[in-house]
């Protein structure tokens, strides 16, 4: 058995190990998907950028985050209301209007340089230098800065020849005439409470929260990537700002509170001591924030209630606004701070601490057996009634005993249409209490399998069913978070995960092994697997791995089905967003039979955790074995939490996956010419143009990876290579480039 040792990494989060398989936190949040202000123009930085006036909002502010109520921003050129001006990037200082459209300078002094042949001397007289106002086009509200430049051009003139004088440009002049048309809109949306998105909105990351959804502070910025990854550096990382609000009719007589509840840790990274999040209140008159509270770093405990008085008669304005911002690591998902039912209110007491609601605690995620997606055509061929042990959560915040006789309310829908409904008595719900007691999380599995299956008489080749849930009580409470719903899908694939990793993990070792159990409804043939890798602390997205299909030998890996050739490895690909999965097909698309029972996984050539996706709200640990020695020994993962690995098995969505050297999907993407030399460019439809694509090599490295259509391959070796487009089902494309 090898020596494990504890170690940190950047010293920024404890690597935990047991027995050769690793956890740790992500360095990308994938569910982030920012409504920024999009810039229309790659000339400029801020050309036909859009810049927002905020509405102003009045008492009260809530948000228990059930629902986004993060600010749009999707304003249109031609949409009513909205203006733009043009802004020039040179200016005469004392007019300040713009200089001619032809203008050039340079910021190095240029001269006249004359020869005398008689003597052989020169001498150099520096033109005269032009005061200029130049602007700063990276950021708005402009800056312009008062420069002395000077003409872009050297003049060589000699003595006693009769020619005219030489006159030698200077290239690439670093001043010239240049503007930017900057388009503004008013904002004018009350259900949008906040400004920004920088922190993470999400149903996942709270550990027994009082409603469903929370917003979380980490490492990570507006798209979901590390402010610095790879470095040990601490600072001010997430920000989330409120609109403004008009607390001019208040005063501190009008007992306004400021009222959250807190969590560290969850189900991410614990904060350090050092690390901290931080309150602060906006005075406009005197354009001051001035931080109000501040929370050092902890372990996980139940939600804390914060409740703070607004007494300073600075904040009595029209323009108030409130922050919150976390310090700590900024190399990714780390040091994680959670907040919930956020609320600002005039006339309040200690009572507002309450959060008197009654709310799901998390969503529902399936009502299949064991799984939350498996193929449509082993459904279809093998129908099972729903699940024997449906979980529920939720939770009385009433300080007093609740009344249970509300029965909970259960729809299927297809298509739009009621195709089943079944109902819980609330007695199951409470767990047999009388009533919900007060202040109580109650965590509950249910039998529903007397209420039938899905229909299978279905046209198509994949289905989409809408589940939804609805449990209320009597008292008075917000009925946003007293219904929850979720699709349950049938593709090609089964699933144990809900598509959110919370951690990365994998086995650590040489030709270390990670495999994963699946009980298919049918024997069948599997055309790959599909990942979910996620970046964490190193990057080891060019290290190699085997995919790895075994038997099931009682509950172990058994013989093996399948594994690549090692003269052809793959490498670990991360998608853009959160819950991508990217589809690694067999080699020369082959299909592999498989029985009901299986292991999927890989053996990979380096040490390093390969870091798979690990959904830490649905435990199916059971059904991860690795082993760090060679296969003779499996050991299970000590670590809850559901692999996110998926068996892709061979349907009638096979067409779909684009397999064929032919263009089975010509009327969704094309690549033309196929084969090609020099360069090719992939057509997709419009809705996806935009959208990253790969090309990948025969040993599953990546050549290239882009949004622009067309790819240069003048540089790469004569082969078979394969695009793909993670953020879509598009699957593969094969390509051949023969120069």
């Amino acid at each position: 058995m090898r020596l494990l040792v504890l170690f940190s990494i950047f010293c920024l989060s404890t690597i935990l190990w047991s027995q050769g398989i690793e956890i740790a936190p992500l360095t990308r949040n994938f569910e982030l998907k920012p409504e920024r202000p999009i810039q229309k123009s790659t000339s400029h930085s801020i050309d036909s950028s859009f810049f927002y006036t905020p509405d102003t909002l009045s008492l009260p502010f809530f948000d228990e985050f059930s629902t986004n109520k993060f600010q749009k921003y999707t304003a249109q050129f031609n949409d009513p209301g909205v203006s733009s001006t043009v802004y020039f990037h040179l200016l005469d200082p004392n007019t300040l209007t713009a200089l001619n459209p032809a203008a050039t300078f340079t910021e190095q002094a240029t001269f006249r340089r004359t020869f005398d042949i008689s003597t052989s001397t020169f001498t150099d007289s520096i033109f005269a230098s032009s005061q200029v106002k130049a602007a700063d086009f990276s950021s708005f509200p402009l800056s312009y800065q008062t420069l002395n430049l000077y003409p872009p051009y050297y003049i060589y003139d000699t003595i006693g020849v009769p020619d005219m004088p030489d006159t030698v440009w200077v290239q690439n002049p670093s001043f010239f005439q240049d503007s930017v048309r900057i388009f503004f809109a008013t904002l004018n949306d009350p259900s949008a409470l906040w400004l920004d998105d920088h922190a993470y909105l999400n149903r996942r990351f709270g550990v027994s929260p009082r409603s469903l959804g929370v917003v979380t502070f980490d490492g990570l910025n507006a798209n979901g990537y590390p402010y610095a990854i790879g470095t040990s550096l601490t600072n001010t990382a997430d920000y989330l700002h409120s609109k403004p609000l008009d607390l001019s009719p208040y005063t501190a007589a009008d007992s306004i509170y400021f009222s959250f509840l807190l969590q560290a840790e969850g189900w991410g990274d614990t904060p350090e001591a050092t690390d901290s999040l931080r309150l602060e209140f906006y005075a406009k008159q005197l354009d001051q924030w001035v931080q109000v509270w501040s929370a050092a770093g902890d372990t996980t405990t139940p939600f804390k209630v914060v409740h703070l008085p607004v007494l300073a008669a600075k904040y009595f304005k029209k323009g108030f606004q409130f922050r919150f911002s976390n310090y700590g690591a900024l190399s990714g998902s780390l040091d994680h701070f959670h907040i919930d039912y956020v609320h600002l209110r005039a006339q309040s007491n200690l009572a507002d601490t309450l959060f008197k609601d009654f709310a799901w605690v998390y969503p529902l995620n399936s009502i299949l057996p064991d799984y939350t997606s498996v193929p449509w055509d082993h459904y279809k061929n093998t129908p099972q009634v729903f699940r024997n042990d449906f979980p529920i959560a939720l939770h009385n915040g009433s300080i007093t005993p609740e009344n249970n006789q509300i029965a909970g309310q259960f729809a299927i829908d297809f298509a739009g249409n009621q195709i089943n409904q079944f109902s819980i008595p609330g007695s199951l719900l409470s767990a047999g209490d009388l009533n919900y007691e007060p202040t109580t999380t109650y965590f509950t599995t249910h039998n529903l399998s007397s209420f039938g299956s899905f229909p299978t008489n279905m046209a198509g080749d994949q289905q989409l069913f809408r589940v939804r849930g609805e449990v209320s009580v009597q008292f008075p409470n917000l009925s946003l978070n007293d219904t929850t719903s979720f699709n349950q899908s049938f593709y090609n694939f089964y699933s144990y995960d809900d598509g959110s990793a919370e951690a990365a993990f994998g086995p650590t070792g040489v030709q270390a092994r990670l495999a994963i159990e699946y009980n298919a409804y049918e024997a069948d043939s599997l055309v790959g697997v599909a990942i979910h890798f996620v970046p964490s602390v190193v990057d080891v997205s060019s290290k190699l791995f085997l995919l790895s299909i075994w038997s099931n030998d009682n509950g172990q890996p058994g013989s093996l089905l399948y594994e690549d050739d090692v003269f052809f490895p793959r490498t670990p690909l991360y998608g853009d967003e959160r819950g991508v999965f990217v589809p690694y097909y067999f080699t020369d698309t082959q299909k592999i039979s498989v029985p009901t029972s299986f292991f999927i996984g890989w053996r990979q050539l380096d040490a390093q955790r390969l870091n798979l996706g690990l959904d830490r709200n649905i435990d199916h640990s059971d059904k991860i074995k690795y082993s760090v020695d060679g296969g003779f020994t499996w050991l299970t993962s000590p670590y809850e939490g559901s692999a996110m690995i998926r068996p892709i098995f061979s349907t009638a969505l096979d067409a779909s996956l684009g397999l064929s050297p032919t263009n089975v999907l010509s009327s969704e993407w094309a690549v033309y010419p196929n084969p090609a030399t020099e360069q090719f460019t992939v057509k997709l439809p419009t809705a996806l143009q935009g959208t990253p694509i790969y090309l990948i090599d025969a040993l599953g490295q990546v050549q290239a990876a882009q949004t622009e259509p067309t790819f240069d391959i003048s540089i790469l070796p004569n082969g078979v290579y394969f695009l793909q487009c993670p953020k879509t089902n598009l699957g593969v494309f094969k390509l051949v480039i023969n120069h």
